[in-house]
C-alpha cells in the first residue's frame, strides 16, 4: 500500500481528493489536516459518513507517508511543500505555487515573493496527457489550474501540429461553477449574488491562470502573446466549459479537423472527443474526472472548440490522483472511472 496524507482536507479540493483516495485500492490515508477544524473529524465539518480525524499541519506525521496532496491556497502551500520535500516525501501540489517556473513571474501575478524558488526547477507541470514521461519520475508535481486544463487540452492537437496562426488571437471564453472560487465565503459567491446571474471577472488579461496558459503555450512554441482569456462565474456548484475560437495556419476541412482531434486523443481513457455535430456542455463531465471536447469548423481556417471538465475533478483532485497514479507506476485511471 502507498501511504498518503492530505493537507487542507476541509476545502473543496481537499474533500474531493479524500473521496477519490478512499476508494483507491492501493492507498492508505494516514492523515488529513485542517487548521480551522483540528481536533474534530471530517464528518463534523461536512455531512458525510467518514469520521476521519483532522489534525493540524504541525501534527501531521510526515514520516508515516510516501506522498502528500497539498490542497492549500497559494502562498500557504510553499512551506508545507518545502517541509515535505525535506522529509523525502513526494508531493502533489494543487495550489499555484509551483506551476510557474519563474519566481519573478510568480511574484508579479500572486503579489507575494516565492519562498522556495530553489524547488521550482524540480517541479513538474502535471497536465497528464501531455507530460507523462516527466511526471513518472518527479517528486514534486504542480497540478494544473482548472481553466488552463480545459483550454490547453483543447489546443494541444493544433499546437502539436503547428496549426495555429501565429498572427491571430486565441480567444478563450470560459465558464466555471461557484465551487471554483473555494469554500471561503465572499460577496460574489453569496447565493443572492450568484444565483440567476452570470458574471465575468478578472477579464482584460488579469486572471492569474493566464500566466500559466502563456507559459504552456511557449512550451509548445504556440502564440503565447495572442491568448485572450475571459473567465465567468455561473450559478452552478461544479463544472467548467471553455469555448475557444482559433484561426488556423492552413485550411482544414471539418472532417480533417475532427480526425486530428480523434487521432491525437485516441488512446486517452479520460478524454473524449465528441462526435461531429455534438457540442460539449457541463453535463458531459460534471462529477467525473474526464474531459469532453467538441470541434466545430466555421470555415477552412476557423474552429470553435468547446472543452468541458469538472473543475473539482479533472480541474483539480481528479487530475491530482491521475498524476499520483503515474508517479507511482499504477494504472492511470485507478479510482477515477
Amino acid at each position: 500500500m502507498i501511504t498518503v496524507g492530505v493537507y487542507g482536507a476541509t476545502g473543496y479540493t481537499g474533500l474531493e481528493s479524500i473521496k477519490l483516495l478512499r476508494r483507491h485500492p492501493e492507498v492508505e490515508l494516514k492523515f488529513a489536516t485542517s487548521e480551522t477544524y483540528a481536533g474534530q473529524t471530517l464528518n463534523q465539518v461536512y455531512p458525510i459518513p467518514w469520521d476521519i480525524p483532522l489534525v493540524s499541519s504541525a501534527d501531521a506525521p510526515l514520516d508515516a507517508v510516501d506522498a502528500v496532496f497539498c490542497c492549500l491556497p497559494h502562498a500557504a502551500s510553499m512551506p508545507t511543500v518545502l517541509k515535505a520535500r525535506k522529509a523525502g516525501v513526494r508531493v502533489i501540489d494543487l495550489s499555484a505555487d509551483f506551476r510557474l517556473s519563474d519566481p519573478t513571474s510568480y511574484q508579479q501575478w500572486y503579489s507575494a515573493p516565492h519562498s522556495a524558488p530553489h524547488l521550482l526547477p524540480e517541479a513538474t507541470y502535471g497536465l497528464t496527457e501531455l507530460n507523462r514521461a516527466a511526471i513518472k519520475d518527479t517528486a514534486l508535481l504542480a497540478n494544473p489550474g482548472c481553466y488552463p486544463t480545459s483550454i490547453l487540452l483543447a489546443l494541444y492537437p493544433l499546437l502539436a501540429k503547428n496549426l495555429l496562426s501565429p498572427q491571430s488571437a486565441i480567444i478563450a471564453d470560459s465558464k466555471s461553477g461557484v465551487s471554483g472560487a473555494g469554500r471561503k465565503p465572499s460577496l460574489k459567491t453569496h447565493f443572492a449574488e450568484a444565483n440567476e446571474n452570470l458574471s465575468p471577472y478578472n477579464i482584460g488579461q488579469k486572471h492569474r491562470h493566464l500566466a500559466e496558459i502563456e507559459q504552456s503555450l511557449q512550451t509548445f512554441d504556440g502564440p503565447a502573446d495572442k491568448i485572450i482569456f475571459s473567465p465567468h462565474l455561473v450559478p452552478v456548484t461544479r463544472g467548467m466549459l471553455s469555448t475557444i475560437y482559433v484561426e488556423l495556419a492552413q485550411d482544414l476541412s471539418p472532417a480533417q479537423a475532427q480526425a486530428l482531434f480523434e487521432d491525437t486523443y485516441a488512446t486517452e481513457a479520460l478524454l473524449r472527443i465528441l462526435p461531429a455535430g455534438e457540442l460539449a456542455s457541463f453535463a458531459h463531465t460534471q462529477n467525473t474526472n474526464g474531459c469532453a471536447i467538441s470541434v466545430t469548423a466555421v470555415n477552412p481556417r476557423q474552429l470553435i472548440l468547446c472543452s468541458s471538465i469538472d473543475n473539482l475533478g479533472k480541474g483539480a483532485a481528479g487530475q491530482a490522483v491521475q498524476n499520483f497514479n503515474v508517479m507511482f507506476g499504477l494504472e492511470e485511471t485507478t479510482a477515477l472511472l
